[in-house]
């Protein structure tokens, strides 16, 4: 089933793309499926696909590919986070995600908005892997850790760590993605086309 306008399907562009889907399962910070993920699809607009692509031939050169935690997220997804901000925490999720924070600083301190920018259909978190999946590059903390051990900046992590964070930074930026300087992992289309609209269209 081809992805409904104005998304096109990652696998279809870019075929050899690793899929870790963290919100369609309970892997990731609230621990539950996430709404809006009734399938572990990939869907970005037209020109944040193609950039995609070619970073994905850049890596390829060293038998290296894109590993995908997220893209296009949908409105109602991000209204999920917000009513989980509401909700007692859970102690075991605290310490794995945000074990410096409670659930209103992701709010305060931008890990989370009520607007995501993957609502607008050209955003990515993601990694470097193995091109056959059998390990990830170790950026130094797991995906949506939140807290500075995850900024771009940050001098505490092992220096392999750094420079596969560098190594990430390079190859999107020089396909037109701009990193987030909280999240190692979160990379936006400069010239996105859709800048002013925030999607709420299910994934399946």
């Amino acid at each position: 089933m081809p992805a409904p306008k104005p998304f096109v399907d990652l696998t279809d562009r870019i075929p050899d793309l690793l899929l870790d889907i963290r919100y369609f399962g309970s892997a990731n910070f609230i621990g539950t499926p996430v709404d809006g993920y009734g399938a572990p699809r990939a869907w970005l607009t037209e020109p944040a696909a193609e950039a995609l692509a070619r970073v994905q031939r850049r890596l390829q050169l060293f038998d290296l590919s894109l590993k995908l935690f997220d893209a296009y997220r949908p409105q109602r997804a991000v209204d999920h986070f917000i009513r989980w901000c509401e909700t007692p925490c859970d102690p075991e999720l605290r310490a794995l995600y945000y074990p410096s924070l409670n659930k209103d600083d992701l709010f305060a301190e931008g890990y989370l908005k009520r607007r995501s920018t993957h609502s607008r259909g050209s955003t990515v978190d993601l990694t470097i892997a193995a091109s056959d999946g059998s390990f990830e590059l170790d950026m130094g903390t797991r995906f949506d850790f939140f807290g500075p051990e995850s900024w771009l900046d940050c001098d505490s992590i092992p220096t392999q760590a750094r420079a596969n964070r560098l190594l990430l930074q390079s190859v999107m930026t020089a396909e037109g993605f701009i990193p987030f300087h909280h999240e190692w992992w979160h990379f936006t289309l400069r010239d996105e086309p859709y800048p002013d609209t925030c999607f709420d269209i299910p994934i399946t």
